[in-house]
Formats: C-alpha cells, structure tokens, sequence
C-alpha cells in the first residue's frame, strides 16, 4: 500500500520576546529582502515605543487590539452579471481578516515618510487602537463601500 503524502501547512514559530505567533507573522509581513533581523529589531522598537506611551497596558495586548479594530467584517467583490459588472458585499473569513488587517496597517506605516519604520508604526498601532488612523480609515471604506452596495447582495454567490 501506498502512502499519500499530505502537505501540512508550515507551523509558524511564536517570536521571541512575547511568545506571539500573531506578532510573529507581522514580522514576516514586514520583512523586505529576507532581513528578519531587521524587522524584528523594528517590532519590538515599535513596542517599546508603545510601551512608553501607554505604561499601564501592555504593548503586545496594544497591537492584538489594533488589529482587531482594523479587521474587516465584510468586503466589496466584482461580480459579472450580463453585461454589468457589480461590487457585491461578502462576508471576510477570519485568516482573510487578519490577512487584509496586517496589510493595511503595513501599507499605513510604507506611507509615512520621512520617519523611522519603527516610530510610524508605532504611531499607528496607537492610532488603530484608538480607532483612528490610515488603516481604521481604510477600513471604515470598505465597509462604507459594502454598505451603499447592499442592494446587490443578492449577487452573491
């Protein structure tokens, strides 16, 4: 008999310093050219920034909050119809939330120039914890997008 041979998805390893598989693929995210050195170093700066501001939470409870306020709970998809073609509301999935949540926020902090990575993102984090911000912003049209195209919900396969 003849095994198959099934692929497991790759285990992430937790970072180092807060044992985080989420803080751990952030890190990966914002990694350029396979410097993970350098971007952890940019992280755990950032955390520390945010640590700082806010001394009475702790900064890796800061930065799951964060992401939790800039996941989407519902996105806009083009979907043929005829000859038309319509921006339909579906429902995210969780790993395509936090997927879409990690970009944003990466996106928002590539956008600020003329600064360090680790204090835009830093400055962002609070931002998003806070509710404001690029990505809070990025996220809030989406889901306004979502909501003025509601009456072709019926599209949706």
């Amino acid at each position: 008999m003849v095994k198959k041979f099934t692929a497991s998805p790759i285990q992430l390893k937790p970072d180092t310093r807060y044992k985080s598989k989420l803080l751990s693929k952030f890190v990966n995210c914002l990694m350029y050219d396979g410097k993970k050195s350098v971007a952890t170093r940019v992280v755990y700066e950032a955390l520390e920034l945010v640590r700082k501001q806010v001394p009475d939470v702790n900064p890796l409870d800061v930065f799951v909050t964060a992401l939790d306020n800039v996941k989407p709970a519902i996105e806009v998809r083009s979907k043929r119809v005829g000859g038309a073609t319509y921006q339909v509301p579906t429902p995210v999935s969780a790993k395509r939330q936090q997927t879409l949540a990690i970009r944003w926020l990466l996106e928002a902090v590539r956008g600020r120039k003329g600064r360090p990575v680790g204090r835009s993102l830093a400055d962002e984090l609070l931002s998003a914890y806070r509710r404001e911000g690029i990505a809070m912003n990025k996220r809030e049209n989406v889901h306004r997008m979502a909501d003025a195209n509601k009456a072709f919900s019926h599209f949706a396969w």
